[in-house]
């Protein structure tokens, strides 16, 4: 019988290549998962469970990657209204399945239960939105490792970036700078994730101590991308302040560049990183432009407009 499923297996895998040689793949609203047990799967590819973990892996990326695709195309709404944050959260709603099958079936493949608990927890339209089923997943990779000071600095990093729980942070970071060999910033960061967690100081030491330290080269991008977001929030502070004065001086908040350039406030219109302008609201304020590479900026408590 493991003999048989395996064939099937190899099998469909080769007829879904010549398949998509030949015809090009549909851009499928809805994907089905028809067996939503990982240990159903297992039974049926025996001793194929580690070919089946990389299948069900490339399957979960595909499913993320084209759910996010389509919430990418669609217009953007400034407060999106409860139904299409239902039909959001829908778009995702098989991809903690995905997961779930694929670390059933190789219950060491650390990358996804790394990058797919990032999957699960970013928000619309990044991620899942769901820093709940992330953490699950996690815990889950503990169960089979529970020497794994990875996973949990990354259930910290959820609770602290995704959730803004600082105390369940820095409890996650403590314990994971316990474990044998874990790195020796992790004590530190519990410390200030407990003391001064939600400031950008905090923020800015936990992705810098991930931009030096991890081996992966996505989760190096990442922390990088973030810190250069951290420093767009500090300038566009200073811009805030510089217009803020303005308003002062005249009596009226600026509404466009042409009156803050007039001023004198700037020689031109202030840009971003990746060198787009940042925009003025008529009411005086400034963002970053959605057509940035840095959009959106990450949300910080009590500021939950940052972004737009």
């Amino acid at each position: 019988m493991t003999a048989v499923a395996a064939t099937f297996l190899v099998a469909a895998i080769q007829v879904q290549a010549v398949r998509e040689r030949t015809y090009p793949p549909l851009d499928l609203d809805v994907e089905a998962v028809y067996v939503t047990s990982g240990n159903a799967v297992r039974r049926l590819v025996g001793a194929y469970d580690g070919l089946a973990a990389d299948i069900y892996w490339i399957r979960a990326i595909q499913y993320y990657g084209g759910a996010k695709r389509r919430l990418d195309a669609r217009p953007a709404l400034p407060e999106p209204p409860p139904m299409l944050a239902a039909v959001e959260s829908s778009e995702y709603e098989q991809l903690f399945t995905f997961l779930d099958i694929t670390t059933t079936l190789d219950p060491l493949f650390e990358i996804a239960y790394r990058f797919g608990a990032v999957f699960l927890a970013e928000a619309h339209p990044a991620g899942a939105g769901r820093a709940d089923l992330a953490v699950r997943l996690l815990e889950k990779g503990l169960v089979e490792q529970p020497d794994k000071w990875e996973y949990m600095q990354d259930i910290g990093f959820v609770y602290y970036w995704y959730e803004h729980d600082y105390r369940q942070a820095s409890a996650w970071f403590a314990k994971a700078s316990e474990v044998p060999g874990a790195p020796v910033w992790l004590k530190g960061l519990a410390a200030t994730t407990l003391a001064q967690g939600g400031d950008r100081q905090s923020s800015r030491a936990m992705w810098e101590a991930i931009r030096q330290s991890s081996e992966v080269d996505w989760m190096r991008a990442t922390a990088e991308r973030l810190l250069t977001q951290l420093n767009v929030l500090d300038r566009m502070d200073e811009i805030q302040a510089r217009l803020d004065a303005l308003a002062r001086a005249t009596g009226a908040p600026p509404s466009n560049w042409q009156t803050v350039i007039r001023a004198g406030v700037f020689p031109g219109v202030p840009l971003d990183p990746t060198g787009t302008p940042y925009e003025l609201t008529p009411d005086g304020r400034v963002r970053l432009s959605e057509s940035s590479g840095l959009f959106p900026l990450p949300v910080e408590p009590g500021r939950a407009t940052l972004s737009r």
